[in-house]
């Protein structure tokens, strides 16, 4: 199995700790004056999203966990759990509130996701990087709202809430980067 010391270590590197598959989301080395060099990390959780702090020092090594996606469809949320389908094997599972969470405000009907398996059990979601709302409450525009720097919070289909520009209303298509959740431009 491969193995990741502290010299290897940076973002998106999946390590197992403690048996748990983290993703690195931050990192930095330090090298202090005195004594030797280490690195400070931030790690997040595969199956809460939780994410913690580590110091990993010469020396320290973590497994890679064997980690592996399906591309599945959201069908619907039942009121305790997302469920999804294998569109090739029609198998059906279903993940709880807390294994989908950043993914959930972005989850919309026939939407296909990559299901995060670990050790033979689903234990989170991926959402597309790029995906396309159609916007269903925002503030009207109000005359001289038309500096290029201003934005208004506009509430998705999903129920998820960005920031979009002002010349955006109600009603129209826009295309949205889900990681940072950042708006991209308006469809025509």
């Amino acid at each position: 199995m491969a193995v990741v010391s502290m010299s290897d270590i940076k973002k998106n590197v999946r390590l197992e700790i403690s048996g748990v598959p983290y993703k690195v989301v931050e990192f930095q080395h330090v090298k202090p004056g005195k004594g030797a060099a280490f690195v400070r990390m931030k790690v997040k959780s595969f199956i809460n999203g939780k994410v913690i702090e580590k110091t990993v020092h010469a020396g320290d090594k973590f497994e890679v966990p064997e980690i592996t996606y399906t591309t599945m469809q959201f069908l619907y949320d039942d009121g305790e759990a997302y469920q999804f389908m294998n569109n090739e094997t029609f198998d059906q599972i279903g993940l709880s509130y807390e294994q989908c969470d950043d993914a959930a405000k972005w989850l919309k009907d026939e939407t296909l996701v990559e299901v995060i398996w670990f050790k033979g059990n689903a234990i989170s979601v991926e959402v597309p990087e790029i995906m396309e709302f159609i916007i269903t409450e925002t503030p009207p525009n109000f005359k001289g709202d038309t500096s290029s720097g201003s934005k208004k919070p506009a509430t998705l289909e999903t129920g998820a809430v960005v920031q979009i520009p002002y010349h955006v209303l109600e009603g129209d298509k826009i295309k949205v980067n889900t990681i940072d959740g950042e708006y991209l431009e308006k469809i025509k």
